[in-house]
């Protein structure tokens, strides 16, 4: 029997093995990182891409939903081991696991995506969240009415800064004098799928007059959707389009598209003559991060808005307007 995609997460090795020893040859894989396929943010991207992938080529392709991180190197080994290519994999966790193994399979391509490894045969892309980040923080400046808003970030890591620091210059430049409200739902892998805490630590920031909540934490920015939703506040989703979840609450998404970097990998790195290993950072130009807008949240952002938000991005993409990026000296002017 022949297996193309694996719909269900396996939370043991054994039946971990048993599957993937039916992998099918020469077909990409995709693996999810914590927080499940399904998460309405970063891992339903990528699956939302290979699926597009999959409609656009008549392909098939292989996924796989981690439970845990000790999962990470018998998936990747197996994977590689039964001839996908290319094995596309999700985020900065992965920095210490696929080196090792990426040499143990010269023939094969792998791309990491929000990692940076170096290796022959691995693609490393990075995204500038900031600078997409930037453009909400302005479009939340524009709509508070309090002076005041707030952010909830997932793990509590140098990419989740990251966001948060476009977020903050980009208010800033609006709103000189407006207040920032900065949390995480914690410092473990756990924190992108705990809904409920970060729903609470949503509902500290209203308490303390922020009227609109940038939630970059995964599964777990569902629950500051709902608190600000509940409390006739704005929220803004993360990575998806997000502005679905709730018409009239979600004042935007700041998009990031992985979908996009999936279908580009799929495309291109199974292909050796096409495969360009190293560093690839997408950001504005391109539309690889931006804000949406769409039929959910078109009556809460005017013309005008978008007037000004466009304004900063054409200045960013020109260089007259430098965001800086966290990640570069760990530290966030403002």
């Amino acid at each position: 029997m022949k297996f193309t995609t694996f719909t269900k997460a396996m939370a043991g090795g054994v039946a971990l093995s048993a599957l993937l020893s039916g992998a099918a040859l020469a077909d990409p894989a995709l693996i999810y990182d914590l927080g499940g396929k399904f998460d309405k943010s970063f891992n339903e991207a990528a699956h939302n891409g290979a699926e597009r992938w999959k409609t656009e080529t008549g392909g098939n392709y292989l996924e796989l939903e981690l439970q845990n991180d000790a999962q990470r190197e018998q998936a990747l080994r197996r994977f590689a081991s039964q001839g996908a290519n290319p094995i596309v994999v999700m985020s900065f966790m992965w920095e210490s696991v696929l080196g090792p193994l990426a040499s143990e399979f010269p023939d094969t391509n792998f791309v990491v995506i929000d990692a940076v490894v170096d290796a022959p045969n691995v693609q490393s892309i990075l995204f500038d969240e900031h600078t997409g980040s930037y453009l909400v923080g302005a479009l939340a400046a524009l709509k508070s009415e309090t002076g005041t808003i707030g952010f909830v970030g997932g793990m509590d890591v140098p990419l989740i800064h990251k966001f948060y620091c476009g977020y903050a210059q980009g208010a800033k430049k609006i709103n000189p004098d407006i207040t920032l409200i900065e949390n995480y739902t914690g410092t473990t892998p756990d924190a992108w799928n705990d809904p409920v805490t970060a729903g609470e630590l949503a509902q500290a920031g209203i308490d303390a007059g922020a009227d609109v909540i940038f939630a970059a934490a995964g599964g777990s920015g569902l629950g500051v959707l709902q608190a600000m939703a509940d409390a006739g506040k704005y929220s803004i989703g993360v990575d998806s389009n997000q502005n679905y979840l709730h018409p009239g609450s979600v004042l935007t998404s700041m998009l990031k598209r992985v979908d996009n970097a999936v279908v580009q990998a799929f495309e291109m790195a199974g292909d050796d003559a096409t495969f360009t290993p190293g560093l690839t950072t997408l950001g504005l130009d391109g539309d690889f991060v931006g804000y949406a807008v769409d039929e959910f949240n078109q009556d809460l952002i005017t013309e005008d808005l978008v007037s000004q938000v466009d304004a900063l991005k054409a200045q960013i993409v020109a260089g007259e307007i430098d965001v800086h990026d966290y990640t570069t000296d760990s530290a966030c002017p403002l």
